[in-house]
């Protein structure tokens, strides 16, 4: 389906506004910044505090790579957990670290391709965990931006009245999504030239509950590495703005657009210097460590699929 040239256009003038405004933004508020307060901050972290923030993150991963076993019931695959798992790992730290089309679409593509599955059944998976993902936003950003738990700054565009509306709508469309896997008689829909099949309402529930948890976790670990009097639901919807104001910009990683976010939000409520090594750990034990480990799995992956095909290639011959 191609775009209108407005469409196109808009969305680049977008990309475009959030590239200036996003270094503009950390510019004016990192000037002024105690870089000596951020390292105090981070030298203070405990090595129990670094290692309970590690189980978080370690959770938040494996519900996300859990997203991967509700396709395989989706699609009626059969390939093992065992190799489900590190296939839906490698790819969220690589989406996270780097861009969508090549952690989600392409490496899934290569590596479950690998295994035996064909190009229709890698789609199904790819898009009921996009699903997955984004449904339980809807709930869990909706219920949080409903309910007024984001102080929002008077001179953003967006008052505390607009995200209370914004969230009724995400709320709105969760339910819809359930209603539509529980009663739609007609199951199957195209959405931009790909059918969309829709799942058993069990499975929908699933969705929602993995989706929200996933997101949940991911606060709670910048809560956890934050000073504990801070509001964890106040945290959790701006991790929540963040995210979407990332997906615009089109930020691998949504590098500098989260600490923006933060910054902005949180501006008068916690020293900056603490929020900043607060990020900067999170950064480290969400992003870094987890890609550094899914590099190492990717070539185990790799190393594996290398050595399937040779003995394939050996079975063939040998008959």
């Amino acid at each position: 389906m191609e775009h209108t040239p407005w469409r196109t256009w808009g969305k680049r003038l977008m990309t475009l506004l959030f590239l200036v405004l996003i270094p503009t933004l950390l510019y004016l508020l990192a000037r002024n910044l105690d870089w000596n307060e951020v390292r105090q901050s981070l030298l203070a972290y405990k090595p129990g505090t670094l290692a309970i923030g590690l189980v978080l993150a370690f959770a938040s991963y494996l519900t996300f790579a859990s997203y991967d076993l509700l396709g395989r019931a989706y699609t009626g695959h059969h390939l093992p957990a065992r190799q489900v798992l590190p296939v839906a790992f490698v790819c969220y730290a690589f989406n996270l670290n780097f861009t969508t089309w090549v952690g989600g679409v392409a490496l899934r593509y290569r590596l479950y391709g690998r295994l035996g599955l064909d190009t229709p059944t890698i789609t199904r998976i790819l898009t009921l965990g996009l699903l997955t993902n984004w449904v339980g936003y809807m709930l869990l950003a909706g219920t949080v931006f409903a309910l007024g738990l984001v102080e929002m700054p008077n001179n953003w565009a967006v008052g505390a009245t607009g995200l209370r509306l914004i969230g009724v709508l995400l709320l709105a469309l969760a339910l819809g999504y359930l209603l539509a896997c529980a009663f739609a008689k007609r199951r199957t829909w195209s959405l931009r030239g790909h059918e969309l099949t829709l799942p058993s309402l069990r499975l929908a529930l699933c969705q929602v509950a993995l989706g929200a948890a996933n997101w949940a976790l991911m606060a709670a670990l910048i809560h956890w590495l934050l000073p504990h009097e801070l509001f964890y639901p106040s945290i959790l919807g701006i991790l929540l703005i963040s995210c979407v104001a990332g997906v615009v910009a089109h930020i691998p990683a949504g590098l500098g657009v989260l600490e923006a976010v933060f910054l902005a939000l949180l501006h008068g409520q916690i020293g900056q210097g603490s929020l900043v090594a607060a990020l900067l750990g999170y950064r480290t034990l969400y992003y870094l460590i987890p890609l550094l480990l899914a590099l190492l799995v990717y070539l185990v992956l790799e190393k594996r699929a290398r050595a399937m095909r040779r003995r394939g290639k050996a079975a063939m011959r040998k008959t």
